[in-house]
């Protein structure tokens, strides 16, 4: 029960992270994600590096957001680099 609001983090900072991870994922460059791109679709990542992401993800918010986890059931929702965004930031301010 940590109420340690210092330990917030922002939208920016979340895209930045699904950016860097994904980009090593998929051996692109970061700059070449964008909000708006779909992961299959534009962006060409399988189920196995959307997996990857999943869990580059929780490793790198685990410190930052407290028992953060991305549900299985989730996933399948999670279609654009935006809605992972949005999805993590939900998490983090509820």
């Amino acid at each position: 029960m940590s109420d340690d609001s210092s330990a917030t983090i922002t939208r920016d900072e979340i895209l930045e992270i699904v950016r860097d991870r994904l980009a090593d994922i998929l051996e692109i460059d970061p700059s070449a994600i964008g909000e708006g791109q779909s992961f299959v679709d534009d962006l060409e990542a399988d189920s196995l590096a959307l997996i990857e992401l999943v869990e580059a993800l929780e490793e790198a918010l685990s410190n930052r957001i407290a028992d953060f986890r991305i549900d299985d059931e989730d996933l399948e929702d999670l279609k654009t680099v935006r809605d992972a965004v949005d999805y993590v930031h939900d998490r983090a301010t509820s």
